[in-house]
């Protein structure tokens, strides 16, 4: 079977047309929501009361009115006999897939209440490393925005006051002042033009990346190849890779589906038809270590040949577990020290800057006091 085909018909949501009306369209069930709606149901569940109750419990503690629309009309549906996971899925974004996919197994298997709990302890986790390498990132990024803000300010608003003085005296100008004056001009002609433009490119860009598949699979593949986010990223993909599939088939999920729902719920394209690849070479009875040697550049050496011990042995779910343990403590390690090994990168360039910014002041201030103290003055 076409794996792309099996991917459409059986893992992903049911298509927009099922979707409810327009007044769920922009709605958005965060991961800590959904980490709460499957904490809340499967305590529900686990307690004994129905599966319509438990929906209309959920329903009545929500504040929201539009997220309350959501709830009650999956009560409607599974009222009238559908499967949670069927009247989930027709609010296509509301959810994750991988939610989604996992309490259709659920519900196929009879261990809803068991895969409620895993789902909740899966997303909570999923939820905690985002945000290890989120808040990484952080303070990198608000060094690295003050430093150009700060500059910028000083060549728009505070050289402009001084140049006409040294223009006037008519001194020759240092290298560094001319180009530092050209970009004063430009800016105080053209900034918030740039700054605009810079601003409405970003969100095209955003918008063309979604859309453009190649261009989407190159942004994917330029991220791996960055120094210190590189690794990160790969180490990050692994974590959740072998998270999920452990799960999945620790669910009674079979290893082909399980690894069509790892495709589902990763947003790396070079990962997901990686996973997709996985796939089609188990339906035709190969292992996914085997083929997983073949991505030497997504993952780590030492990854197929513990899956392959994993599957020699019987124990994949296990091996998988340990494994997802391993990367996220390499993810957790790795962003722990990346504030302090971009830092002093940061430091150094923010100094050059103010250095460049001050020799350009001072120097022709220099020239100015000899210009002044001559006896031809």
């Amino acid at each position: 079977m076409n794996p792309f085909a099996y991917f459409k018909k059986n893992i992903a949501p049911i298509p927009q047309e099922q979707s409810a009306t327009s007044n769920t369209r922009f709605l958005r069930f965060s991961t800590k929501e959904q980490v709460l709606f499957a904490k809340r149901l499967s305590f529900l569940v686990h307690a004994g009361v129905s599966l319509v109750e438990s929906m209309t419990i959920i329903r009545n503690q929500t504040k929201s009115k539009r997220k309350k629309l959501v709830f009650n009309r999956v009560v409607q549906d599974i009222t009238a006999g559908q499967f949670l996971s069927s009247s989930l899925a027709k609010y296509n974004g509301l959810f994750s897939d991988f939610t989604i996919n996992l309490i259709r197994v659920g519900e196929n298997t009879g261990v809803l209440p068991e895969n409620l709990t895993h789902l909740a302890e899966e997303l909570a986790k999923k939820q905690a490393l985002l945000h290890k390498v989120r808040g990484a990132l952080i303070y990198p990024i608000f060094i690295t925005v003050a430093t150009f803000g700060v500059t910028g300010l000083l060549i728009a608003f505070i050289f402009p006051k001084i140049m006409p003085i040294f223009i006037s005296l008519n001194i020759p100008l240092p290298l560094t002042t001319r180009v530092l004056l050209t970009v004063s001009t430009y800016l105080a002609h053209f900034g918030l033009i740039t700054l605009l433009g810079s601003i409405v490119v970003l969100i095209l860009f955003s918008i063309i990346r979604k859309l453009c598949i190649p261009i989407r699979r190159t942004t994917d593949w330029m991220q791996l190849k960055l120094p210190i986010i590189g690794p990160i990223t790969q180490w990050y993909n692994c974590a959740n890779f072998c998270r999920t599939l452990s799960l999945t088939l620790s669910s009674g999920v079979n290893l082909s589906e399980a690894l069509y729902i790892n495709a589902a719920v990763t947003s790396n394209l070079l990962y997901k038809n990686a996973y997709l690849d996985f796939a089609s070479h188990v339906l035709k009875g190969e292992t996914i270590s085997s083929t997983m040697a073949s991505y030497k550049k997504l993952f780590p050496e030492i990854l197929p040949h513990m899956i392959q011990i994993g599957e020699t042995t019987g124990n994949l779910p296990g091996t998988l577990g340990y494994l997802s343990q391993l990367y996220e403590t390499e993810v957790e390690d790795s962003t722990k020290n990346l504030a302090s090994t971009i830092e002093p990168v940061l430091l150094c360039t923010m100094g050059i800057l103010v250095g460049l910014i001050a020799i350009s002041i001072i120097t022709p201030i220099y020239e100015v006091t000899k210009f002044l103290g001559s006896p031809s003055s």
